[in-house]
Order: structure tokens, then sequence, then C-alpha cells
């Protein structure tokens, strides 16, 4: 890529990391879009500054992508967009880009998909497997992963991370770092509590050093994301038909019991560590679902 143009993703890249402190994830994908995107600008344009770049180099890097033979779909498409949206801004503000050329760029509409979640009944069933199953260490992890995940909505990077002194007996709740290192509380339900002080208790029986992570592996070592989503996904298998059957499907379950029984939005956002209510509305959507098929079901002109 142009070296002018590669220090511009550079110092960006380094805001969104110390300044932001965006995850890991999220740094990854911004650096990919933008040095795909300084790659076809080098080719198409040559080696353009910075302030060159206009309406018309970007329209050109979107049309592109949209007549590739693996075409890239509108939802990734607006992902790039909004990457480019984040740089220009902070290079203007910077001083380093003048006229910003995505203000006339227009995101492609994309079709909303419903988050998948299992359904109450099942994740019931799911518990009480759980609870019988053989105690070995990789049942007992899937027991914790997937009671944690439902009990308190938490994001799977959030639940690797979580260490022993963030649970707080005393007071039933845990404290979450989250993205942006946000911090916000959980309340922990008796039983969840309960098990949590369980396992904790036979982790230290089992092995003579520990990481300061709550959940280990069974050689008493840290979980990893891969680890815990083979667990939690070989287990929603049992019992769920979904398409998805990851950590994250128990955080949509989890906050979309919570709309279906009463819970209002503004604590289901507060619970998820969402940072608008935007992001949490798509639950709404599943409460409708519900409220629609109690009313088939009750309603005599419904019938």
């Amino acid at each position: 890529m142009p070296e002018i143009l590669s220090n511009h993703i550079e110092s960006f890249i380094r805001y969104l990391q110390f300044e932001k402190r965006y995850s890991r994830h999220t740094i990854t994908a911004y650096a990919s879009d933008l040095r795909k995107f300084s790659a076809f600008i080098s080719k198409t344009y040559g080696p353009l500054q910075l302030a060159e770049i206009d309406y018309g180099c970007v329209r050109s890097w979107l049309a592109d992508l949209m007549e590739e033979e693996e075409k890239v779909t509108p939802r990734s498409i607006n992902r790039k967009i909004s990457t480019l949206k984040s740089f220009f801004k902070y290079h203007i503000k910077m001083g380093a880009a003048g006229e910003n050329p995505m203000f006339r760029i227009v995101a492609p509409k994309t079709s909303k998909r419903l988050p998948s979640f299992v359904n109450e009944q099942d994740m019931k069933a799911l518990n009480e497997a759980l609870t019988h199953s053989a105690e070995d260490w990789k049942s007992l992890n899937a027991k914790m992963l997937i009671q944690i995940f439902y009990g308190t909505g938490m994001r799977l990077s959030e639940l690797i991370q979580l260490k022993t002194s963030q649970v707080d007996a005393s007071r039933a709740q845990v404290k979450i770092l989250g993205k942006g290192n946000k911090e916000r509380v959980l309340p922990l339900d008796p039983v969840l509590l309960g098990a949590i002080q369980e396992y904790d208790q036979q982790k230290r029986k089992q092995f003579a050093s520990l990481p300061d992570e709550l959940l280990v592996t069974e050689k008493g070592k840290k979980l990893y994301p891969k680890y815990a989503y083979r667990l939690v996904r070989k287990y929603l298998s049992a019992i769920a038909t979904l398409d998805k059957k990851s950590p994250h499907v128990l955080r949509h379950s989890f906050a979309t019991h919570l709309m279906n029984n009463g819970a209002e939005i503004k604590a289901v956002k507060d619970l998820l560590g969402h940072a608008s209510l935007a992001a949490t509305q798509v639950y709404t959507h599943n409460s409708i679902e519900k409220l629609q098929e109690v009313y088939r079901k009750a309603h005599p002109k419904a019938r």
C-alpha cells in the first residue's frame, strides 16, 4: 500500500486500540477493510495522498466489491462503509483530511435477521439434563458455560476473561469488563451463584496452581474460545433445532426470554452492555412474535 496511506491507517488503528479500546476482533476487521481499500486505491488510482481520496474513489471500490465473483453481502458492505466513515472522521478531526468523501455514500439496505434463540421449554430441559450429567470436567464446564451464558447474558469474550475475584457472593452479583473496557454489574440468581461457588471449590481441590480466571479446562488451564464454543455447540445440538448453536445463541435466549416475560427494554440494554437501545430493539421483534402466537391461540377472532 502507499506509504502515506499506510501511516494514516496505522495511526487510526492505534487510536482504536489505545483510546477507543476496541476489541482485538473489531480492530482486526477494521485493519483488514482499510488495507484492502488502500490496495484498491493504489492499483486503480496510483499513490494518492489521503486528502486526494474523494467520493468517486470510495464509490468505485464499493462497486468493485459488489461485482466480485463471490459477491460481498450488503451487510459486509455496510461494515466497510462504517469502517471508512470512522477512518475519515478521525483524520478530518486530526487535520489530515479535508472534505469527507463518505458524505454522499449511501449504505445498501439489508434484510433484518431476528436473533436465533432457544425456547424456554428447551432451556429448562437442557438445564435439567446438565444437572444430572456425569461430573467429569468437560460436562461440568459445559454446565457452567451454559448456565452462566443463559443466566447473565454475557458475551463469550467476557466469560473467558471472567476472574474469580469479579464474583461478589455477598451481594449475589458479578462485575463484567465489557467492550471498550466498560464495566457493568450483573445479578446472579441463588442457583447460579451456588453452582459457581461449588465449581470454584472443586477446582481448588483438584488443581495445585490455577489461573485467575473462574473457568478452567480439565487440565486446570484458562478456558479458550474454541473450547467453550465446542462444548456449547455439542449440548445445544442435542436439544435445539437451530441453524446456529453458538454461545451467542444463549445470550440471545437470555434477552428474548426477559423481553417475553415483561422486562423493560432499557433494563435489558443495560444487562447486555449495549451502547444504545437500537441494538437491543431487535429483541422486541421476538416478543411481538410471542404476543401474536398468544393472540392466535387465545382470541376467538384469530382462528
